[in-house]
């Protein structure tokens, strides 16, 4: 796997850097990562977007070569393509899936989680990994290229690993996971900073939002471990609701005492539902997204789309959740 790397690197110049549609902490830390990597090696990367990642992550994208993804598009210029954090092309949207019908330049995956494609000429797929940002630092440590990565580089590393953990509390955490993160702070990295950066950048209108879905919202199932919560658009606006604003509130239904999964649900202005499954101890909820709303991703931490209104989806949740038990 290293020597292919080494190999598909060193033969291209013009790099594209790739990652899935509304791109998390991982997608944007991995890639920020990567952009500076390829810098420190002399190649000329871009980082090409789906949409725009929440506000609180744009401050991370400063200083980096990156645009959004539009009709019209001009790849022919790229002579490598890394697809980071996703292991299949509907990921990236129905829109921007449609350059790789056109790439004929190689392409590498690197990603954690399971059942990938095979759409890519080196697939790096590891969905024991916690995060991509872990992934992509073991590479380049198996590469013997860690020199490559500067202070900006690790501390997106660190910002992928803090946001795919939870802050480090999701069973995915390993010994590894916490000798990265050592490596990382050696090189310059401050947690707090990125802690801060994160977390204590909330409006009043998203407390106040919080604070509705915590107090109105929120329905445990009686006799069950599983808790959800649903947000209409008029909801959302009426909080004034920008892209972010939500993240995090499957983990606060999680949090509560007897609960082991969660899941969250909120009307997207196209009229289709976002949703969000969190799970611990012996439950599993990836299949359960798979099966009944166009979703996947890991045991304990997944995601999913319906097409149907929110009290719709919501009433499918309920007829089918004992699946989930």
């Amino acid at each position: 796997m290293v020597e292919t790397f080494k190999s598909l690197l060193s033969n291209a110049q013009e790099i594209l850097i790739t990652t899935h549609k509304s791109p998390d902490g991982d997608a944007v830390g991995s890639s920020v990562a990567c952009y500076e990597f390829l810098k420190a090696c002399g190649k000329n990367p871009f980082v090409l977007l789906p949409d725009t990642p929440s506000q609180i992550l744009m401050p991370f994208l400063n200083g980096v070569d990156y645009g959004f993804y539009e009709d019209g598009f001009d790849y022919s210029s790229f002579e490598l393509v890394f697809c980071l954090d996703y292991n299949h092309t509907f990921r990236v949207g129905e829109e921007m899936s449609t350059i790789f019908e056109g790439l004929k330049c190689k392409k590498i995956m690197i990603d954690h989680h399971p059942e990938p494609s095979s759409f890519c000429d080196l697939t790096i797929s590891k969905p024991d990994v916690c995060s991509t940002a872990q992934l992509f630092f073991e590479v380049i440590e198996e590469a013997e290229m860690l020199s490559k990565l500067n202070t900006k580089a690790c501390e997106s590393i660190y910002l992928g690993i803090m946001t795919d953990t939870g802050s480090f509390r999701y069973p995915s955490v390993t010994a590894k996971t916490h000798e990265v993160i050592s490596k990382v702070i050696s090189n310059g990295v401050l947690p707090n900073k990125i802690h801060e950066s994160i977390f204590d950048q909330n409006t009043s209108e998203q407390l106040k939002l919080r604070g509705f879905a915590v107090s109105n919202k929120m329905q445990l199932i009686e006799n069950s471990p599983v808790g959800f919560m649903d947000l209409s658009l008029d909801e959302l606006n009426h909080f004034n609701y920008k892209k972010g604003d939500t993240e995090g509130l499957v983990n606060v239904i999680l949090s509560t005492r007897g609960i082991s999964i969660a899941i969250f649900m909120m009307e997207n202005q196209d009229g289709k539902v976002k949703m969000s499954f969190r799970s611990k101890g012996k439950y599993v909820v990836n299949k359960f997204a798979q099966k009944y709303f166009n979703g996947g991703g890991h045991k304990y931490a997944a995601g999913g789309m319906s097409e149907l209104s929110l009290s719709e989806t919501k009433d499918l949740l309920l007829r089918h959740y004992k699946e989930l038990l």
